[in-house]
């Protein structure tokens, strides 16, 4: 990495200062103190509910799992609900998802719900990670080199949208600190056999160091601030989504930052809810 500039902020940044003041280069998608007002985007829903999508025992459309009709399905559905870039989708729909789920589950494979991975967690919902896709590829990077570069993802969970990942990058490295899921996640990804996906198991919140800089950053955990480390290891023009609270809405809502020349800015989209960020290996 280059030498720090003396200008550089300290860490960590609090939300109002990652937009320089006499600058801004991203606006804000909702005024100071507000939400937009849209329904929590919940990718980890509660397990009790996740436990009731799971009695349910319907399948999606009576196809077979491994048909492509059945990710086409629900990419279309995914479409109709507000998704908007065609690269996200389409990774979406060559990723087998109920190979990332518990086989008593892949019956809901493809519904828009997510569901338990064990040890407290669940897999997002697919809209969840579309989302967070777009977002993430609406940047800088990927609108010039069509992928997304060299990325960093924070909470491997059950592998799945590292293997999505993996088809709008040139290399992942995805970081898990819950040993089990870390080898659930080997397990998963070893049967696609894709070599641009590298697991790593450590503390998501110290970011990963020795593959840094990163052109994307993308956590499926948040906490009340971004971790110095993250902001640190975002390559210039680079572009980072995390769910962060946002303490002038009083809601967790997803945050875009964007590294530029003369320093980071922000922008805040939907109010989600996801597990907290956390530190240490379990």
């Amino acid at each position: 990495m280059t030498a720090r500039d003396p200008r550089a902020p300290k860490f960590p940044l609090p939300l109002e200062r990652l937009t320089p003041a006499n600058r801004p280069r991203v606006t804000p998608a909702a005024p100071a103190g507000s939400v937009p007002a849209r329904a929590v985007l919940r990718p980890q829903q509660p397990l009790q509910h996740a436990a009731q999508s799971a009695a349910r025992k319907g399948t999606p459309s009576g196809l077979g799992l491994d048909s492509e009709d059945v990710r086409r399905s629900m990419v279309e559905r995914l479409r109709a609900g507000g998704i908007k870039s065609e690269t996200v989708l389409a990774a979406l729909a060559e990723v087998p998802r109920h190979r990332f789920v518990d086989p008593a589950l892949v019956t809901q494979a493809y519904e828009d719900t997510s569901l338990p991975i064990g040890h407290g967690q669940t897999i997002s919902k697919p809209s969840v990670v579309a989302r967070m896709l777009e977002l993430l590829f609406d940047g800088s990077n990927a609108k010039t080199s069509a992928t997304l570069g060299r990325v960093l993802e924070i909470g491997t969970g059950c592998g799945y949208q590292a293997a999505v990942l993996a088809r709008l990058s040139k290399q992942v490295y995805s970081v898990e600190r819950l040993k089990p899921l870390h080898d659930k996640a080997r397990g998963h990804l070893a049967l696609l056999r894709d070599h641009r996906i590298r697991l790593v198991y450590g503390d998501g919140r110290h970011g990963h160091p020795p593959n840094a800089p990163y052109d994307s950053i993308i956590a499926a955990a948040g906490g009340d601030d971004l971790p110095a480390q993250w902001l640190e290891q975002l390559a210039p023009g680079g572009r980072l989504v995390a769910p962060m609270l946002d303490a002038r809405a009083g809601a967790q809502v997803l945050m875009v930052v964007d590294r530029g020349d003369e320093g980071y800015v922000h922008s805040c989209h939907e109010a989600v809810l996801f597990v907290p960020l956390k530190f240490g290996l379990d």
